[in-house]
Order: C-alpha cells, then structure tokens, then sequence
C-alpha cells in the first residue's frame, strides 16, 4: 500500500544509471521486512533523479510489500510546525474527530493530533512538555501502522524539512531497534537545509547508508538519447548534450524532447544546436507557456510558488483573481505539467524557481510580502508567516520584524533553538545595532555554538546598553566562557556589575533578585579557575546565606556548597546548603543549582541526592535541546556512579557524553566528558583507550582550571599506573597535589590523589614516601569525616605499614569503605587487606577477604581488579572459576533495562510504553536476553540480575538508573547487592 503525496511529472520514466543505489534500497527494504530498521539518505543536486529513483523504488521489488508513507517537503512550509509530518502522514486523514475510531490513534498515538493538523488551534502549547508529548504520541501512530507489516516513510526534499518534524524522526529511528521500518530521506546537496543541526544528528546518530547520486555517464546519457530519438545517435551529439545538461537526468530529458520537438536531429550537425536550446528548455518552456495565457495564468501560478500546497481560496485572496479563473489557470497549468495532479502545488521545485525568476526580485519581494499579510490575517502561526518573510530583502516595515521576534521566541520556548536562529539571524541582518535581537540570539545559540555567542555577548556588553541589560548580558557571557580563557575577564565584568548594582539606592525585588543572579553567576565563574576561587571563596563568605526561594538564590546557594565542600570541613553544612538549593522546583537555564549541589552531595557520601538532581537536569536538557546542559549532567552522572562502583552504568552515561560533544560545537569548551570516560576505562581494564582519550586534551591549557585540572591528572595518572609507568603516575599525581594546593581544595573525597600516591609508592617499596602522603590524607579525611575520606584514608595508613602492623589500618579500611556508597574502592582495600593477610601467613584470613574482593570486583565491572584477587585467591589455596565477566555483561543497555523491568513482573505492553517502543519490540529483546543468560522464563531472571547487581525496578523508577544507598550488611550499591563475605 503506498499512500503518496509526490508525483513524477516532468521526469524521466526511466531510472537510467542507478542500478546500484536502487540495489541498495531495495536490500534495505528487504531488512526492514525482515524486522531491522534502517535509514537511507539519499542526495544530489535538483535534477539528478531522486524522485525518479524513490518512484522506481516504491513501484517494484520489496517496496510494493511495506506500507509507504511518501511525502514532499516545500519551501514555503519549512518554519511551520511538523510540516514534514504532515507531508507523510497526511494521505492518511487523520483529525480530532477520528480519536475515537481510528485504530491508529489508539491509546498514546492520539497524543500525535497538533502535529497531523495545519492550523493556530492545532500547534501545540509552546512548552517542552507538550512538544516531547507530541513526538511519543507520533512514534505511537508509527508503532500502529507497522503492527499490519513494515512500514517505508519516504521524504522528498528534506532539505525544506521544518526542525521539528526532523527531530521526531531522530526520536522514532533511536527507538527503531527490532522494528520493521525503513526512513528514507531524499534532499538537494546544493540547498543549505532549514534544520541543518536536526539533519546532521539524524546522520550522526542513526548511521545511515549514504546515497550520493552523480551525473550520468556518457554511455548512461546515450542510453536516454536512443530512447528519444529514433534514428541512431552520433557520438557527438551524445557528448555534447552530456557536456551541456552536466548528466543531470531532467534537464537531459527536456533538452532531449525540446530538440526533438524543433526537428533537430542527433547527427553531427544537430549537436552543434544542443547548447542553444539547453540553456532555454526551463525558462524558455515556461515562459513561453505564460505568454500564451492571459495574466492571470501567471499570477496564479507565482501564488502557488509563493504560498506552496495551498488552496483555490488562498490563491485568489492574494491575486484577486476570481475563484473561477483560479480552477481555470490550475488546469491550464496543470495540463502543462507545472502544476502537480494530485495537489495544488507545483510539481517540482525547479519548476518553482523558473516561475520565481519569471517573476523578478522586486515583484517577488512584493508577492511575499502579499503573502506574508495575508496568512497573518487568516491566523496562521508566526512561524508561517516569518518563513515568508525569511525570503524577504527588506524588512523595513515594524509589523515584519515583530513577526520575527513573535516566531523566534515560539521556537525558544518549545525548545527548538534553531528554528529560532533562523529567525533571528534574519532580524540581526535587518537591525544589525539591536542589542535585544544580539542578547536573544546568543541565548539560543548558548547550548550549541560557544564560539558566536561568545562574540555576540562581547559586543552586546557596551555602557549604552544600561546597567540590568549589561547584567543579565555579563551572567550569559559568565556562563559560556567558564571551560575558557576568558572565565578570567567574565569574573572582572560580574565584579563592575555587582559593584554598580550595590550602589544603587533603595534597589526594588527586582533588583534584589538580579543582583543575587549576578553574585552567583560570580561565584560560578570565579570557582572555574585557580586565580579566581581564592576571592570567590571570601566573597560567599561574606554573603548572608539566601532561604532559596527563588531560581537565583538557588543557585548562590549551590555555589555556596561547592565552596563550602571544597574546603573540606562540614558535611552537615554542605549537605544542609546543598538540600536548600534543590528545594526550588524546576530547573534554571544552565542548571547550576543541580549541578552544583550534585558536586557537593557526592562529596557528602550522600549519591541518591546527587543523582536524582543530576536526573532533574537530564530531563530538562532533553527537553529543552539543551546539548551542553545534557553533556554537563552526564558527565557528573558518570562520576557520580563511577566512585559507587556502577562501572557498566558509569561507562554508558560517560560514553553518550563524549558521543554528545563530538557531535556538536562544544568539543572545544568541555572536558570533564573525556576524564569521565577515561576514568571508568581504566577501571575495566582499557587503560590504552584512556591514555589516547587524555591526550587529545593536551595542549587545553587546563593547568589554570582549579576543579578540571585535577581531575584530569588523576584520571591520568591512574591510566599510566595501569599501563605500568609508575615514574610518570608517580609524577602525575604530586602535579594533582599541588594543584590542589594552588586552588585552595582541602576536602580529602574529592580526587584523593594522596591515597592513590600512597599505594603506587608502597608498591615501590619506598614506605616512607607514602606514610607521609597517607599523614597528609589522613588529616584531612579527619576533617571532612566522611566513610568514604576516613576509609581511603586507613588504606593508605595500612599499605604505608611495613608488616603486620599494617593490616588494623586495613581492616578499618575495608570496614568503614563497606558502610560507605563506594563500592569499587572496598573491593579494592578488600583485596589489600587480603593480599596482607597472605604476606603475613594468614592464608584463611586472606582467603576470606580476596573471595570477597573478587566478588565485588566482578560485580562492579572492575574485572582487572577482580582477576588480580582470584589471582592473590589461589595463590592462597582458595578456589574460583576464571572471572570472565558476567553474562550480564553481555547485554545491551536497552536489554538491562527490559530485563531490570520484565523480572520486577512488569507488563511487555508497560515496558514498550515506558520505554517508548513496541511491544514487539521488547518480546524481542526479551528473546535476547534468554539466549544470552540461559534462561527460559523471566521468572529465572531476578536471581540473575540480583547476583549481577541490577536493581529491578518499576517503570515509574526506571527513567534513569537510580543508585541506593546500601544498608549495614550489604556490598553493593546501584543495584549490586549482596550479603557481605566475610
């Protein structure tokens, strides 16, 4: 069944040379019957032969058994909401009235309604929820077609395709696994796409086969010619029309017919007329169609070029010609094959821009103004209307630029940045002194594009801007420069403004307030670097501590516990300030509140709190395309679960980090992605990877950062220690000291670089240099009062002491980390302990403690750790099977989840809900997850996921792994629980 909006007219019927690429959609059509879904973008400049080749595809083979959703995107649609999904899923009729009946709008799929219907009622609120809501509700309406059989959704023209309809592709193809679906997507290389960033995630993410289609060969163009011309063609001739068309198939085709046509025959003699009339067939053709009809022909035809698929009644509001004559030049038109048959659009774009430039620039101008004012009157929304006007050279009229600003900040607020870039690009080139149109476009450049908004914040920060302008201004600037150089000079311009702001007389609330989001903004930028922190740290201890009502007390308030946990003296305050800061609901641009407060809680040995802020701002940068919000809060998330030894989850978050920045503009501006990474590589025995990781960090000039700095020394000393470069880890991690030092961080959890120098030494044989390194930690552990610092702390005291005497500090070691959330470092101090044991002679003892470092080990994912206790376990006559890993680990993070879900007795029907799948979907996943485990039921699953340490949970729970805090007893944390071995 194909249910198609595009027509062929005017093309070539024939798909010459392009048996390979048809060879390659087809084979994906065949994978997507056979329940792998697949993506295929197809490109080349107008002309080339997509949509011969996507009619070719549709009509035979294993096209004709899908069910093809084939839709043309237009020029004059391209800032509406969810055009492209109208262009698919309109020949299925869909509207509100069919909510009820329709088999397809069942259940979820009905929340798909705003983006199936044109029109001001039908767009959906401007907020993130509603917007994300949508695209479920579409993947829904997806997920029904595709339970009658596989489904094609086939989209010509991308390049006009709005952002929001691309993004719902891009959320419906991350959910395809397992799914009989294929999405192709044809566009022009020579057209800059509307949604460029949305085009370049999809080919980014999805990995997708790229079909480029070249011109035709001159063996592929004398093929065309013999069909054309009955009498035998000259090589000549054919070379010539190869030369002049360029091999593009339409331009080919028509020249061919126009000569043809004028008698011109494909001998010697004729090829010497091929270039004359190839420069004439599409302009000329369509000229001379027009100057045979009467005016209004041509007004009507510019109107539909103007407005796109549109209506009789539209098209004669803006050409006042009557309703009649309207029907009247669509047949003429049509019959020409300008107009489409099957919709009152052109029927193709090259067609529309020879029609465009029949019309001229000034009259063109003008028809697009018409355009514009008449689709404002009839209620369209801003963005409608401001695609119109995108095109428009001048905008020298108030009403113009207002429907700019109106659009651009619709597609802020329902978090589309870039639909809003575009706008706002246009507004600056018409009123390049703007300071509002400059401080609105770096705000929605903010997540994505460092580089300008930077430059656009410097040249909004002038005097004549005014002190709150200058403020707000001067917090952006603060908070997109602090992975930079420039930090420094944001803290000088926070300093001037708050100082200005001081000294004004009887300030109002909203002064107040601005003025606490400038001193936070100031705490921010000042924490950044090793030259700022030390004023930074006088400054919030000279501010009154805020109550936290609003967004901007917040986050002082949370800069204020970064502060406080750094200097490592009391939890209770840290975590009191911290618990304050979460207390507003909601999250602010920028998400400082969480983030800071996450710092400062895992610090506090208090992880549940620090993940699920962490969760809250996740959630926010979906929803919002906050791409370096997002990046931020999976790179901390990855830390987070790093130190309580959830490697597997660790890595996943730590890895869609990098794969995040790699794909975006911040490479450049981020670093804790690549040091998350890292660390948790090492731990699961990929040091090499770790080390290239960290390199390619070199030459950052991260030395000047105060917190960055020293998490990278000590992710790469630990990588050198890993690859046995003991000298140069040795030398890494006294440079993490003295970073430290030159900072002003005392807190003992926060990159314990001394206990990590203790052990490489003692290792060393060089117990003197580590007994005073344990000395220094040890007193600072005792300050901080944490389990994690004070049993860090008697590891280092324990491997620091030669003989028996070491192994109390030891055993305190693996008592006290075992009441802690770190659950990797109480295997380690485990197996220290138990290698000391067997050093001692107490092979029983030692037996005990390795089985159970090998356990924890195993179970954190940390399986050097865990081989290297087996190991230390048979030397001491103890027995274990070879640490291979768990089966678990075999799987993928989407088959954990289900399987987390199936054995807490979810339904498959909750889990595809939840998840945002089919179910058919899951019962495959489910097959998967049998196989690999050795099961047949998912009742055999709990025991399975319960030894490897995955918490079952309910759906509700299930957005983001969550870790708990392990009670008295117990070893493990984030789900790996378990009864402690002793």
């Amino acid at each position: 069944m194909v249910l198609d909006r595009t027509d062929a007219s005017g093309l070539s019927s024939a798909v010459v040379g392009r048996a390979d690429e048809l060879m390659t959609l087809n084979a994906y059509a065949e994978a997507a019957c056979d329940g792998r879904s697949g993506l295929v973008i197809l490109s080349g400049p107008a002309g080339i032969g997509k949509t011969s080749l996507l009619r070719a595809f549709l009509d035979g083979g294993p096209g004709r058994s899908m069910t093809v959703l084939h839709g043309t995107c237009a020029e004059t649609a391209a800032g509406a909401g969810y055009g492209g999904v109208r262009a698919l899923f309109g020949p299925l009729g869909l509207c509100a009235e069919d909510a009820g009946d329709s088999p397809l709008l069942r259940g979820t799929a009905r929340r798909a309604l705003p983006a199936l219907t044109a029109g001001p009622a039908a767009e959906p609120p401007p907020d993130a929820a509603s917007v994300y809501a949508v695209l479920h509700g579409l993947y829904w309406l997806a997920a029904n077609l595709m339970t009658d059989g596989p489904l094609a959704l086939v989209l010509d023209d991308a390049h006009w395709c709005d952002e929001r309809s691309l993004r719902w592709l891009d959320f419906l193809l991350r959910r395809a696994d397992g799914l009989p679906l294929l999405v192709v997507l044809a566009h022009r290389t020579e057209t800059r796409p509307v949604a460029l960033a949305a085009l370049e995630d999809i080919t980014a993410q999805c990995r997708p086969a790229l079909l480029h289609l070249t011109p035709l060969t001159p063996a592929d163009v004398g093929q065309i010619v013999r069909e054309v011309f009955p009498a035998p063609a000259h090589a000549s001739f054919t070379a010539r029309a190869t030369a002049v068309t360029g091999g593009n198939p339409r331009l080919l085709t028509r020249l061919l017919h126009a000569l043809r046509a004028e008698g011109v025959p494909p001998d010697e003699r004729g090829a010497s007329r091929v270039a004359d009339v190839g420069g004439q067939v599409i302009a000329g053709s369509l000229r001379g169609l027009l100057a045979r009809q009467p005016g209004w022909v041509g007004d009507v035809a510019g109107a539909i070029a103007v407005l796109g698929e549109t209506s009789p009644e539209r098209i004669a509001a803006l050409t006042a010609v009557p309703a009649q004559r309207v029907a009247e030049a669509v047949t003429v038109l049509r019959r020409a094959d300008v107009v489409a048959p099957d919709r009152l659009d052109l029927a193709h774009d090259a067609v529309r821009t020879a029609v465009l430039g029949s019309l001229g620039d000034r009259a063109g101008a003008d028809l697009r103004v018409r355009a514009a004012l008449l689709l404002s009157d009839l209620g369209r929304p801003a963005e409608e209307v401001a695609d119109q006007l995108l095109l428009v050279p001048d905008l020298g009229q108030p009403w113009m630029t207002a429907v700019l600003r109106d659009a651009a900040a619709r597609a802020q607020a329902r978090g589309a940045p870039d639909a809003a870039v575009r706008y706002l690009r246009r507004l600056l080139r018409s009123e390049p002194d703007s300071l509002p149109v400059r401080i609105q476009l770096a705000r929605s450049l903010a997540e994505t594009d460092p580089v300008e908004t930077l430059a656009l914040l410097r040249q909004a920060l002038v005097p004549a801007a005014g002190l709150r302008t200058r403020a707000v201004v001067a917090v952006q600037y603060a908070m997109v420069c602090l992975t930079g150089p420039e930090a420094p000079s944001a803290v000088r311009i926070l300093t001037a403004i708050v100082d200005e702001l001081a000294a004004k007389e009887e300030p109002g609330t909203g002064d107040r307030e601005l003025r606490t989001l400038v001193e936070s903004a100031l705490l921010i930028a000042g924490s950044a670097r090793k030259e700022t922190i030390a004023a930074a740290r006088d400054r919030a201890a000279q501010l009154p501590v805020p109550p936290g009502d609003t967004p901007a007390q917040c986050q002082l308030l949370a800069m204020m516990t970064v502060l406080t946990a750094i200097e490592g003296h009391s939890v209770q305050r840290t975590v009191d300030l911290a618990r304050r800061a979460l207390r507003f609901p909601g999250v602010a641009p920028g998400g400082w509140s969480q983030l800071g407060s996450a710092f400062a809680l895992n610090l506090a040995d208090e992880p549940e709190e620090a993940l699920a802020a962490l969760d809250r701002l996740l959630r926010y940068g979906r929803e919002n395309a906050a791409d370096r919000t997002h990046v931020l809060a999976l790179s901390h998330r990855a830390l987070v679960l790093h130190g309580l030894g959830a490697l597997p989850d660790a890595l996943s978050a730590a890895r869609s980090a990098v794969d995040a920045i790699d794909q975006g503009k911040w490479r450049g501006y981020q670093v804790v992605p690549q040091i998350a990474l890292a660390t948790v590589l090492t731990d699961r025995g990929e040091p090499e990877r770790a080390e290239r990781l960290l390199g390619d960090l070199e030459g950052r000039n991260l030395d000047g950062f105060a917190i960055d700095y020293p998490w990278y020394l000590m992710a790469r000393a630990r990588a050198r220690r890993a690859l046995g470069d003991s000298a140069a880890a040795l030398g890494l991690l006294r440079d993490c000291g003295r970073s430290l030092d030159d900072a002003g961080i005392t807190n003992a959890a926060f990159v314990p670089w001394w206990a990590e120098a203790a052990c490489l030494l003692a290792e060393l044989n060089r117990h003197d240099e580590a007994r005073e390194f344990a000395a220094h930690g040890t007193a600072l552990a005792r300050r901080w009062g944490t389990p994690r610092a004070l049993g860090l702390a008697a590891v280092a005291r324990g491997v620091s002491t030669i003989g028996r005497a070491g192994l109390g500090p030891l055993t305190e070691a693996a008592e006290t980390l075992a009441d802690s959330p770190a659950r990797g470092e109480q295997a380690r101090a485990e197996y220290l302990l138990g290698r000391a044991l067997l050093a001692a002679g107490e092979q029983l003892g030692a037996r005990v403690r390795l089985r159970t470092a090998a356990g924890l080990a195993q179970r954190c994912g940390a399986l050097p750790l865990g081989r290297a206790a087996r190991r230390a376990l048979l030397t001491a006559g103890g027995r274990m099977r070879e640490i291979t890993g768990s089966p678990v680990d075999l799987l993928t993070g989407r088959e954990r989840k289900i399987a987390a879900l199936a054995a807490a007795g979810v339904s498959n029907r909750t889990i595809a809900e939840s998840l945002f799948i089919t179910v058919r979907t899951v019962e495959m996943h489910l097959t998967g997850v049998y196989r690999k485990l050795g099961v047949s039921q998912r009742t055999d699953l709990a025991a399975i996921l319960h030894a490897a340490g995955i918490r079952t949970e309910h759906p509700a729970e299930a957005a983001e792994p969550r870790v708990a805090r392990a009670a008295p007893g117990r070893t493990e944390q984030d789900g790996v629980h378990g009864e402690r071995a002793r």
